[in-house]
């Protein structure tokens, strides 16, 4: 862990140690018809007693609410209180996804055997009306969207499969009111156990995929009749979790091996199991964006990369020093083509070049979609994005906002009467450099175009992913 004395403090990766309950003031006129919260998740803090962690994605969790009521908007923030916020706190925390110095074997013990890690600050999902902060970890937090307090933790201890990994992104299917997911499970054998659930506490197994090598997938694809995880050729040999002396945080023992290239595996929902297998060409990625069935097959639209570099370039004290140097992502269409057959995959076109963080409208999920939202930026980042971008991916036209400041992760919020795809506006959070402060900017979903902005009373560090929860406002 590193001194965070030494570090140069960018804004955007500074610990927040700010909780704040407050009415935010508003510029513009929000539509009468935006009401719910914003629920955002992220690093709130990374401090870790006299030092910081290593890496930005090991961040203490933190939630922000933006509430959306009459016209007007409401702002809290929290941190989770978990065991690894109580560790830090003390000066213990042992490490998370790219922190600690841990031996292989003793990593491979509190994978197995040991609580699991509970530092949940990807994003958060709703179960009729619970929420809970999920991480890539089993053991989920479950929280108070009124007060954003944090009560207990859960996890699956059911008959059906189960891993020692996670998909930190659920997929939800609307029409059948489930969500699906994979967990992988280390052993003699290696599975990918792939689930679909209408609760927390019960699960259906669909199948279990078997892999030489687990690889880091950060989410997956769903439409209607299948589920499709992109094997990426980021991958760990379990084997090696026994030598003697090897040492290094959990990613650190990934490896990039694009002789193996990328494997997609169909796996049906409707009982039929692992019914497709093909690999193409490798790539990495953190995001799927969306999929949907066709004629032709499956197509899901996946932001790329062209190796798994950019982990490594998300080390916290170049992103302080503002030392970003990576490859921006690339978004590509790939058709899956006769699923439960001679599967066969190929990458169908580039949709946009320097994109980051990409949603769809909700309306649209498991359906064919036309527009994309995501960051944007150039093709070399050596700076945080600084764009909202839509993509229309039928005729590949872009249109941008951009108030000259970085910005989060996009979210499409639809007009409840709403029959036009872009019918709704558009949420992202930004920095602003002159005020130090963060503003939530409501932008319209089809010409993104300034509707209004509400300030911040502090400046929000750089975040993860967020959910759009409509009807949810508490007092």
């Amino acid at each position: 862990m590193k001194s965070e004395e030494t570090a140069t403090d960018e804004l955007g990766f500074h610990s927040l140690g700010t909780e704040t309950e407050a009415k935010l003031p508003v510029e513009g006129d929000l539509p009468d018809w935006l009401s719910g919260s914003l629920i955002r998740n992220g690093p709130g803090s990374f401090s870790v007693g006299d030092g910081t962690v290593d890496h930005w994605f090991d961040g203490l969790a933190m939630l922000h609410r933006f509430t959306f009521d009459g016209g007007s908007v409401r702002y809290r923030n929290r941190f989770l209180r978990t065991d690894a916020y109580d560790a830090a706190r003390a000066g213990e925390f042992e490490g998370g996804f790219a922190t600690g110095d841990s031996t292989l074997l003793s990593r491979l013990w509190n994978l197995l055997f040991a609580d699991a890690y509970d530092n949940t600050n990807i994003i958060v999902e709703r179960f009729g009306e619970d929420f809970f902060a999920l991480t890539e970890s089993p053991r989920w937090v479950r929280l108070d969207p009124a007060t954003l307090g944090t009560k207990g933790d859960f996890r699956y201890e059911g008959p059906e499969p189960s891993g020692r990994l996670t998909c930190a992104h659920l997929r939800y299917d609307p029409e059948r009111e489930v969500y699906v997911n994979f967990e992988t499970e280390f052993g003699r054998t290696n599975h990918y156990h792939v689930y679909e659930m209408g609760s927390p506490e019960r699960r259906t197994h669909l199948a279990s995929v078997e892999t030489d090598r687990p690889s880091y997938m950060h989410s997956f694809a769903l439409t209607p009749n299948y589920a499709v995880l992109t094997e990426f050729p980021f991958d760990v040999n379990p084997l090696s979790f026994l030598k003697p002396g090897r040492q290094g945080a959990f990613v650190e023992h990934f490896r990039w091996r694009p002789e193996a290239g990328t494997t997609v595996h169909v796996v049906d929902r409707d009982g039929g199991g692992v019914v497709g297998q093909t690999t193409t060409d490798a790539v990495f990625g953190f995001h799927h964006v969306n999929a949907f069935e066709t004629e032709d097959g499956i197509v899901f639209d996946l932001e790329t990369l062209p190796d798994a570099t950019a982990v490594k370039k998300l080390d916290l004290s170049a992103l302080r020093a503002g030392e970003l140097d990576a490859l921006a992502g690339r978004l590509d269409r790939y058709l899956v083509s006769d699923p439960e057959g001679n599967t066969e995959v190929e990458r169908n076109r580039r949709l946009s070049e320097g994109t980051g963080l990409p949603t769809v409208s909700p309306a649209v999920w498991l359906n064919e979609h036309r527009y994309v939202y995501a960051q944007g930026t150039g093709q070399h980042m050596t700076e945080w994005p600084r764009s909202v971008r839509k993509v229309d991916t039928e005729t590949g036209d872009e249109t941008e906002f951009s108030d000259g400041n970085p910005c989060t992760e996009p979210i499409f919020v639809p007009r409840p009467d709403g029959t036009l795809e872009d019918d709704g506006v558009v949420l992202t959070v930004v920095l602003d450099d002159v005020s130090k402060r963060s503003v939530l900017v409501v932008l319209d979903g089809e010409t993104l175009e300034e509707v209004a902005r509400a300030t911040v009373p502090h400046p929000i560090p750089f975040d993860f992913h967020g959910r759009f929860f409509p009807g949810l406002c508490p007092d």
